[in-house]
């Protein structure tokens, strides 16, 4: 299928690694030019530097840190004057695990401002050049526990739900655009993030890592973990002109893990 973005300019956040990569490279091979952002400079670097040798399209690398407003606003202020991109993908790292209560101000500002303020903020800049196209699409990662809570992830359940209200409210201004916006759930992506959890879990059980994958996969009806790629896929279909009448949604990639309609 053609998915209709070849020459499209997309700004991929959280791009270094996991699904954030496999979704750059996968609108690479679409044919994209792309601006990637992470924290991890070494590690954007080197994907940018890969990316153009395998796709033969414009990379443009930038560190960003989420958590850090001056970092967001000068990002915001490239978006609006000089990218000018034609996708958004927003892509921020996960919270620590924790507890529900007894989380110190400082987690639950770093994470409040990454996951929701600095998403709405960069998703307003990327709309400028999106209305005067008459054409855009903004795609944010959220979770599952936005949906079914997850334990041990309370700040992530509780953050996250909040970008789920804005982009439903933004793709009802937007649509008459010709701007998507839309959230993406993944469920148990094997990413390293997904190792990590795994990794504590089983350290706070006293189980073998083996055993904590086996239970959580038995908690999922397709018995395994998804793959980036299998992710990316569906995430780069929802960035394309084929899916121009998808808007306001929240799409699963989860084997069927939420046990809810």
């Amino acid at each position: 299928m053609e998915l209709g973005i070849k020459g499209k300019k997309a700004l991929v956040l959280g791009a270094s690694q996991g699904m954030g990569k496999a979704i750059a490279r996968t609108l690479a091979a679409e044919g994209c030019d792309l601006i990637v952002g992470s924290r991890n400079e070494e590690a954007l670097n080197k994907l940018a530097s890969d990316i153009k040798k395998d796709f033969n399209v414009d990379v443009i690398s930038h560190v960003i840190d989420m958590t850090d407003f001056a970092g967001v606003d000068a990002v915001c202020e490239k978006t609006r004057t000089e990218w000018q991109p034609d996708i958004l993908l927003n892509n921020t790292g996960g919270p620590p695990g924790s507890k529900a209560t007894g989380v110190s101000d400082e987690i639950w500002r770093d994470a409040i401002q990454s996951l929701l303020i600095g998403v709405i903020r960069i998703s307003e800049a990327a709309l400028e050049a999106m209305k005067s196209r008459a054409w855009g699409r903004i795609l944010t990662i959220a979770s599952s526990g936005v949906i079914q809570p997850i334990p041990a992830l309370p700040i992530s359940n509780t953050v996250r739900s909040g970008i789920v209200g804005f982009s439903k409210s933004l793709s009802n201004e937007v649509a008459g655009d010709g701007i998507t916006a839309n959230i993406i759930l993944p469920g148990r992506i094997d990413t390293d993030r997904t190792k990590w959890l795994d990794k504590s879990n089983a350290e706070k059980s006293g189980k073998t890592v083996a055993e904590i994958q086996a239970v959580s996969k038995a908690t999922i009806p397709a018995g395994r973990y998804g793959t980036v790629e299998e992710f990316a896929d569906v995430a780069v279909f929802l960035l394309s002109e084929r899916a121009s009448y998808v808007t306001g949604s929240m799409i699963r990639v989860d084997g069927g893990a939420i046990k809810s309609v």
